[in-house]
């Protein structure tokens, strides 16, 4: 391992420390220097985010899920927000924070969260009504969309919710305070607030029948059901069968999301407390609010016992602490004289956040006001870690996650699969159009918690996972130095299955059955900086030099596709020929979207969102289409753009006596500056190779060692003066 000196304002002699002397935990006490270049270029792309006319964000302050409007990975419309975008707006203003000293702008991210993200009272009008002993009927999930409706079955057994008594003896109050995941910010559906067809933001939805659902097979559809629009039933009974449909509300969380708001609020903390810069005091207790609640996402949907899943659960036998893929809330519209909750059964590594559970449990201003919160997030922190060693493939990629509710329908687990705390293995718990796990995002960002987890605890149980997870990357990572770009791994598949984890089990899984195949590599400039930001992490943690070295070239090279809006590149868009694909309607199911469109079997994902043919980008889908080719954008979307920003900050904050530019050859001392000074540490670090020395800027003949002969050309080079 090489250790290189960093140059920590002005460096004497004397302080020839290694670099794990000065690698402790918040060691960047004060806001870094303004002229540090990755400063400069968070400086230049928060700019660029917060700029007016980049399109960024709307009259309101609600930040789009993306600048361009003709998109579908996740969202179906560029102009839709989800609960990820306004994460990331938090976080984007944490680091701003850092980087300058003002952190004003968390407040302002946190007041468009309340305000749009997090149902009000009146979009949940009746939750007091919620009966926790009979938290919701239950509905089974099948495989395909037209296996959908499904018929709701009262005979089938929930358990009991310990949480709401927590929740309503700590806030007073009956109201849900998490994040719903999907809006439309200006109302381009056209089902306006409460399904009124007017105001916006508007609460929507789109998946929701099951694993084979692809964003392009979805029915976009108001969260708040009044039957304005749709059917006879609105769109209930596309997805839901019952004898007598209701007017309703119903919402869904992020996890993850909710997870990455109070990540971001915590880290504002820190810094602005290292910096003695001000910040808003009441954040901390709405982010520790907000994971009061999310705990909902460690219950099985239905409440039913872990490993046990026929049973119904009685309170905590209905969770294993990790973090499933969603938790929902409803109730009537019409009487307000019902409620219900679930949580989820699946649960996918990419949604954990141990970062979050560790904030939660052990930071005091974060610690929530229920009587378990606190306590029930410990436990979280401990399992989430156990999950993640237990997906760990034995090349070092995270396999993807297990479900309670094999076959969406509580089935028994098949003998002979991999169980996690009887939770059964699944390669695609969530999604298989396309697989759930295959896209590189979904090892960065949830390793990038990880790995800022692991820097924050130096957590034992999980050096060995980052470490093992970052020297994999690093050896799937290929550079184009002629060009100044590089590939990730972009889709991956995984064969076999981990070793079966209980409560019986000592230490991490061998995992030998358990393997990845890299099957593409490209380049997605947003998840490749948050992979770079994980490596930062891992690599200051662990004083890894060479694995900084590759962080910072990644970042360096994003520099390549700078343009006026952000850091973007062409990408081909391939799956927009599914705009064309019908999407499932049951045969004799009728109904009409705000603006007309026909709701029926022949519908297609287009033909039920006409507006997109009045986009201005839309003559140049078409045209692509007609001639089957792929149309090519310059996505700028919000998440990117903010880890691009993020990666550069981290960069700064972690390694602040790293520049860019050209190396200088003679510069021992990294102080920017060739003299005798580099001359006497250079003998002195062939006397004793543990002094500590800018070893590129050493090696002056560049054969890749540094001894007596790059001492000989330094006193030549300090002789002649050149």
């Amino acid at each position: 391992m090489r250790k290189r000196l960093r140059k920590f304002g002005a460096i004497a002699l004397a302080a020839s420390m290694s670099l794990s002397c000065l690698m402790t935990t918040g060691f960047a006490a004060t806001t870094p220097d303004e002229n540090n270049p990755y400063v400069k270029n968070f400086i230049e792309q928060y700019n660029k985010i917060k700029d007016p006319s980049n399109g960024y964000f709307n009259s309101k302050g609600i930040p789009y899920h993306c600048v361009e409007t003709i998109i579908c990975d996740g969202p179906d419309y560029g102009h839709e927000s989800t609960s990820e975008t306004a994460s990331y707006y938090v976080w984007l203003e944490a680091m701003k924070g850092k980087m300058t000293g003002d952190f004003s702008g968390v407040a302002k991210a946190w007041d468009v969260i309340e305000k749009y993200y997090i149902p009000t009272h009146q979009d949940q009008p009746c939750m007091d009504k919620y009966n926790p002993n009979s938290p919701a009927t239950y509905a089974s999930e099948y495989g395909n969309p037209n296996k959908y409706p499904s018929q709701m079955d009262s005979s089938k057994p929930s358990g009991q919710d310990p949480l709401d008594a927590q929740l309503k003896a700590a806030y007073g109050s009956s109201d849900m305070y998490g994040m719903h995941w999907l809006i439309d910010v200006d109302n381009w559906y056209g089902f306006g607030q409460r399904d009124t067809g007017t105001g916006s933001p508007v609460y929507i939805n789109t998946y929701q029948r099951g694993p084979q659902e692809s964003c392009f097979e979805t029915v976009t559809h108001p969260s708040w059901e009044a039957f304005k629009f749709g059917g006879r039933n609105g769109f209930l009974d596309l997805f839901i069968g019952d004898k007598n449909y209701s007017k309703q509300f119903r919402y869904t969380n992020a996890p993850d999301a909710d997870a990455r708001a109070i990540q971001a609020t915590y880290n504002a903390f820190k810094w602005a407390k290292e910096s003695g810069a001000s910040i808003d005091s009441s954040l901390a207790g709405k982010a520790a609010k907000m994971g009061d609640y999310l705990r909902y996402a460690m219950f099985d949907k239905y409440f039913r016992k872990m490993g046990n899943s026929s049973q119904p659960g009685t309170g905590y036998d209905a969770s294993n602490y990790i973090l499933g893929w969603y938790y929902s809330w409803g109730g009537d519209a019409s009487s307000n004289s019902w409620a219900w909750k679930v949580g989820c059964s699946h649960s996918h590594q990419a949604y954990q956040s141990p970062l979050a559970a560790w904030i939660l449990s052990q930071q005091p201003e974060f610690k929530p006001k229920s009587s378990n919160g606190a306590s029930d997030w410990a436990k979280s922190m401990d399992m989430q870690i156990k999950f993640y060693n237990w997906l760990q493939s034995k090349e070092g990629a995270i396999a993807a996650g297990a479900t309670n509710m094999w076959d969406g329908n509580y089935s028994p687990i098949p003998s002979g699969v991999s169980t996690f705390y009887g939770m059964g293995y699944k390669e695609t718990p969530v999604y298989e159009d396309p697989k759930d796990n295959r896209w590189i995002g979904f090892q960065a960002w949830p390793m990038q918690r990880v790995a800022e987890y692991y820097y924050e605890t130096k957590d034992p149980n999980a050096k060995e996972l980052v470490t093992k997870w970052g020297d994999w990357l690093q050896s799937e990572i290929k550079f184009d130095d002629v060009n100044k770009t590089f590939k990730t791994p972009m889709n991956m598949s995984f064969t076999g299955q981990p070793d079966t984890m209980n409560a019986n089990t000592t230490g991490k899984p061998a995992n030998s059955n358990l393997s990845v195949t890299v099957d593409s590599y490209d380049l997605d400039l947003g998840a490749a900086a948050s992979l770079a930001n994980a490596l930062c992490f891992i690599a200051a943690a662990n004083d890894d030099a060479d694995l900084q070295a590759t962080a910072k070239k990644m970042i360096d090279y994003m520099g390549t596709y700078k343009d006026s809006k952000g850091i973007s590149m062409e990408v081909a868009s391939g799956d927009y020929s599914r705009m064309l694909d019908k999407i499932y309607v049951p045969a004799g199911w009728t109904g009409k979207m705000p603006n007309g469109d026909v709701i029926d079997s022949n519908s297609t994902f287009l033909s039920i969102r006409s507006n997109y043919k009045k986009d201005p980008d839309w003559a140049r889908v078409e045209a692509a289409l007609n001639a089957g080719q792929a149309p090519t954008f310059k996505y700028h979307r919000f998440w990117q753009q903010v880890d691009i920003a993020l990666a550069y900050g981290t960069y700064a904050m972690l390694f602040p006596g790293e520049v860019g530019g050209e190396e200088l050859l003679g510069d021992v001392n990294d102080d920017k500056s060739v003299n005798a000074i580099d001359f006497a540490i250079l003998k002195k670090y062939l006397l004793n190779s543990s002094t500590t020395i800018n070893v590129t800027n050493s090696d002056l003949n560049k054969d890749g060692v540094v001894n007596a002969l790059d001492y000989a050309l330094l006193k030549k080079k300090l002789l002649s003066g050149n």
